[in-house]
């Protein structure tokens, strides 16, 4: 593989930590200021306010920078959701409403959601605390510059009751092919459940799996404290990673070459396809990844992960006037994707 140098804060760019099994670790919060009703209820003039309150804590002299979402248009703004950096919800917001990003600190805030702030981070593989301490450090700059609305019996202040108390969501994106090949997810399930916790697709509340991709997330965040929050979800994924890898061992081992000789058509395909859909990428890299997660094929997890988030149909649309249409995206993901495997230099 050629030696690539740059610096890439976006968590897809990376390697963390069981990334064999585990895409990302997402820790946001919710937060309101006090002084002002919730944004659905906010005047322009009162949105106008917040917004401008916010964007003189978070300093462009400290590192962030403030995109007011009417300058974006839709293929950006889905490029965002994309990348996970955003919520679906939040591309579509009508009116007032600003994405504030610091990738260096990888923090990025919503500001007029669904509540006045959502502010989270999203790093490569499983470091729950990592993601948790950076959002704790931005959400300090805001206690320093704004007067949060806290309740003593309930907590945070939220829009959505579900999110009162801590106010925290924090989730962790995995690949569990065994798993779901094994039949085991419903069970999975419905122990998550037991335990104050949901199972999603990739793309968050209301989405299927796809690939064998999926987010764990707590559902609980009343009663239980970000820390406790936190080491507990750590402690259920690191038993799943574990579970997986039984698994993977189990039902692939003695089918090593048939899974090889897919996951090398499957390179095949993407070296000389002229275009390719976004279902077809999305099978292809699941059947890469196992593979080259399982130590059958020398090609790097986090690669095929960038390759799987820049093929989504929003990324492609960003990245030149000649991808607007389908065909078009489908082209510029085959080129795209043959020029991240043409990387690697296979045995």
């Amino acid at each position: 593989m050629t030696d690539r140098k740059e610096v890439n804060f976006m968590w897809y760019k990376n390697s963390g930590n069981d990334n064999d099994v585990v895409l990302s670790s997402r820790v946001r919060l919710a937060r309101n200021l006090s002084e002002y009703p919730f944004a659905e209820k906010l005047t322009k003039e009162q949105a106008e306010e917040i917004i401008n309150k916010v964007k003189s804590i978070y300093s462009e002299n400290d590192g962030w920078t403030a995109t007011d979402m009417e300058s974006l248009d839709e293929a950006h703004r889905g490029a965002l959701v994309d990348k996970h950096l955003i919520s679906a919800e939040f591309s579509k917001k009508k009116g007032p409403a600003y994405f504030i990003e610091n990738d260096e600190r990888g923090v990025y805030i919503m500001v007029l959601e669904e509540d006045h702030l959502r502010i989270q981070s999203v790093v490569a593989g499983l470091d729950l605390t990592k993601a948790a301490d950076a959002v704790y450090a931005a959400d300090d700059m805001l206690d320093k510059g704004a007067d949060v609305a806290f309740s003593e019996k309930l907590g945070y202040i939220t829009h959505c009751p579900t999110n009162l108390g801590t106010g925290m969501r924090a989730s962790v994106m995995l690949h569990l092919p065994a798993y779901t090949m094994s039949g085991y997810m419903r069970s999975l399930s419905y122990e998550l459940a037991r335990m104050g916790f949901t199972i999603r697709g990739m793309d968050g509340e209301g989405s299927d799996s796809v690939a064998y991709i999926y987010q764990i997330a707590n559902e609980a965040t009343l009663g239980m404290s970000e820390e406790e929050t936190i080491s507990k979800l750590d402690g259920i994924v690191k038993q799943i990673v574990a579970k997986e890898r039984e698994l993977r061992k189990s039902l692939f081992e003695d089918r090593r070459e048939m899974f090889t000789e897919k996951a090398r058509r499957d390179i095949g395909v993407i070296m000389y396809a002229g275009h390719l859909t976004y279902g077809e990428m999305l099978a292809m890299c699941s059947e890469i990844r196992l593979c080259a997660a399982m130590g059958y094929l020398s090609v790097p997890v986090n690669l095929l992960d960038e390759m799987l988030v820049e093929s989504m149909p929003d990324m492609l649309s960003t990245s030149g006037a000649d991808v607007k249409s389908p065909h078009g995206r489908d082209v510029a993901r085959a080129a795209h994707a043959r020029e991240i495997i043409g990387q690697v230099k296979l045995a």
